[in-house]
């Protein structure tokens, strides 16, 4: 037997595994797809740290941000920048390269090598090296299923990154508009202060009843609770976006209000479309029945042969010349012909394809509704802007001129200056729940559900009713 000749196949069967083994890992790990795809729907990148702290770069950044208060844009680029737990799932991506770069390399050759001892000392060795010819010709289809799936989880990353980036827009109006409603209550507390002393002090002097004076300080005790309780709901807003923007305290200063309401609600036209085409979720699930599709057709391919090996066999025998020879593993399907997996495949990608059908009207539906939130939201809030706090002004005006000539008591006037104050904290609440539903209708459009539409937060207290106390 020519043992070049014997050698020549399983060395070109080597020389292919080789080449076909050499995928590799990329520079950037998939990270500046997943940099741009976040950009595009939030106006900011994230950063990848790929040490267990943050850089230099990274912290002197934050600290640069931090030094002067907050705005939304300031928010979003620190929670995207400085979030552990964004880059705890920034760590998926590396797992899902990893899983990408094995699938484009073959399994490794299998070597076994045996020693038997005869009678006469005679000693027989017998060595193979084998390789997964399968793996070889199913190669390129495995590397096409692998890259989906990493693009898949390219989206998904990016779809962390902007949750990350909604949630800390959505947690810097809530925290303004707490604190800022604070300062209001504050001004009802001081208001009800001084009406229930005048009255204590009337009542003292044989000038005030005593019904009265015990509902000046009953609104007094009212006005007491409901300071404590916007105090609380700003200290739980803070907090709560100190940990959007993966914060150790909640040290960083705020603004002292919310943003003017734009002059008119922004258009966003084809809201449907921008759904189908920017949205990641959608994306993402297409990417999946891809992926599916492909593991689906190998699956068809392979369903006969599931084990196919070739390699080079060797045997020695004490006195006798050594034998070359091939080897073949081949699993014979007697009693699984491949059916099951083929059905399993088959339902797996109708599960997908059902998905993919879903997320896309579900995206629809929350697009549309979200807008709808948003416009109802601006027009509450300009209607409070335009038509409420004007005329609590007016009305405002005209009784400190009635009160200047006499026809109106001092108490009725500080009543006033409370209703006054109420109708401002009311847009104030609208101008928050106007910014928060703007902030929801860009995750509706950006990747995820925004979830439940924005209303008045249950933290937030209600102001003391007009006119109470009289």
């Amino acid at each position: 037997m020519n043992p070049l000749r014997t050698m020549a196949a399983p060395t070109a069967m080597m020389a292919a595994a080789l080449l076909a083994g050499c995928a590799s890992f990329s520079a950037d790990g998939g990270f500046d797809a997943v940099g741009e795809m976040t950009r595009e729907r939030t106006g900011r990148a994230p950063v990848l740290q790929r040490t267990p702290e943050p850089s230099d770069a990274v912290r002197q950044r934050v600290a640069e941000l931090l030094s002067q208060p907050l705005d939304a844009d300031a928010a979003v680029e620190i929670a995207l920048i400085n979030h552990r737990g964004l880059q705890a799932r920034f760590a998926d991506l590396g797992i899902a390269e990893a899983e990408l770069v094995r699938a484009g390399r073959l399994r490794n050759p299998t070597f076994s090598f045996s020693r038997t001892r005869g009678p006469f000392a005679l000693k027989e060795i017998e060595r193979s090296l084998m390789f997964d010819v399968l793996g070889l010709l199913t190669l390129p289809a495995s590397s096409e299923t692998g890259r989906r799936r990493f693009e898949q989880a390219q989206l998904q990353a990016a779809s962390d990154a902007v949750a990350a980036a909604i949630d800390a827009r959505q947690a810097f109006f809530s925290a303004v508009a707490a604190e800022e409603l604070v300062r209001y209550h504050r001004q009802v507390k001081d208001a009800a202060d001084a009406s229930s002393e005048l009255a204590a002090r009337m009542k003292q002097a044989g000038n005030f009843n005593a019904l009265a004076q015990l509902r000046e300080q009953s609104f007094q005790s009212d006005a007491t609770v409901q300071l404590a309780r916007s105090t609380q709901a700003a200290n739980a807003e803070r907090e709560r976006l100190a940990r959007a923007l993966g914060l150790p305290d909640a040290g960083f200063k705020l603004p002292e209000r919310l943003p003017d309401l734009p002059p008119a609600v922004p258009e966003a036209p084809g809201l449907a479309q921008a759904a189908m085409d920017k949205r990641l979720d959608v994306l993402m699930a297409r990417r999946g029945a891809e992926a599916t599709a492909r593991t689906l057709g190998l699956t068809k391919a392979t369903r006969f042969i599931n084990v196919l090996e070739l390699g080079y066999h060797n045997k020695s025998t004490t006195f006798d010349p050594r034998e070359n020879g091939w080897e073949v593993e081949l699993e014979l399907p007697l009693f699984d012909f491949g059916g099951t997996r083929v059905a399993r495949a088959e339902a797996l990608y109708l599960q997908a394809l059902h998905q993919v059908a879903d997320t896309a009207i579900n995206a629809r539906s929350e697009v549309r509704e979200a807008d709808a939130a948003r416009r109802s939201a601006y027009q509450l809030a300009r209607h409070y802007r335009d038509e409420v706090v004007p005329l609590k002004k007016r009305i405002s005006e005209e009784n400190l001129l009635r009160y200047n000539g006499m026809f109106i008591s001092v108490f009725e006037l500080l009543a006033d200056a409370r209703a006054q104050i109420a109708g401002v904290t009311g847009y104030v609440e609208a101008l928050r729940d106007f910014w928060i539903a703007d902030a929801r209708l860009q995750s509706a459009l950006a990747g995820r559900s925004p979830g439940p539409a924005a209303t008045r937060s249950a933290a937030s207290p209600a102001a003391p009713a007009d006119g109470a106390g009289h």
